[in-house]
């Protein structure tokens, strides 16, 4: 277990390298180009805002910004960090007309588990198999990487993050919707 752990944390720390002016490989596979439309997703999960909602589709979404970020496990020692660092902000987001989606491999027991243990108001999403982390770039099976992507209102990608460190993140994202929304209003 312990050598697992150790060749997912090397891997989330390598780089994007670009393959063509269009696209990115990373570790996981081809991420999404800014300016494209997003896979649609529909999966079950958990939330404690929502407790008897069983799945979220992007679809049902639309017309909201959607900070989407994929993540390896929970309860383990980054996937907290980054995990609180969203908590902390979501009444920021929520004000910014942002959704906050958590997705990984694990299961929804697992997800409510900790929701429950962290005090997660957002939803946490469950991929078991990496349909969605593989249309997003973001699968090293049997684990989601830790990527992120900033959605717009209609469905198109506006920021990417690839190995993100979980420090830090979400104030990160939170100031990239912002500028994109003042950038809008201008």
């Amino acid at each position: 277990m312990r050598r697992r752990e150790l060749l997912i944390n090397a891997g989330l720390l390598l780089s994007a390298v670009s393959l063509s002016p269009s696209r990115a490989q990373a570790l996981g596979g081809v991420v999404l180009k800014n300016g494209e439309s997003v896979p649609d997703f529909d999966l079950p999960g958990s939330s404690r805002s929502e407790p008897n909602r069983e799945r979220w589709s992007s679809q049902d979404l639309r017309g909201k910004w959607l900070a989407v970020y994929f993540y390896p496990r929970d309860f383990t020692g980054g996937c907290t960090i980054e995990a609180r660092g969203f908590e902390a902000l979501h009444n920021e987001f929520l004000a910014a007309d942002t959704e906050v989606i958590g997705i990984s491999a694990d299961s929804v027991d697992d997800h409510e588990s900790f929701c429950d243990s962290e005090g997660l108001s957002f939803p946490l999403l469950s991929d078991p198999d990496g349909v969605v982390s593989k249309a997003y770039g973001s699968w090293m099976a049997p684990y989601s990487l830790r990527h992120s992507f900033l959605i717009d209102p209609d469905g198109i990608l506006r920021e990417r993050w690839v190995a993100v460190r979980p420090s830090g993140h979400a104030k990160e994202v939170l100031e990239s919707i912002k500028s994109f929304q003042s950038n809008a209003l201008v």
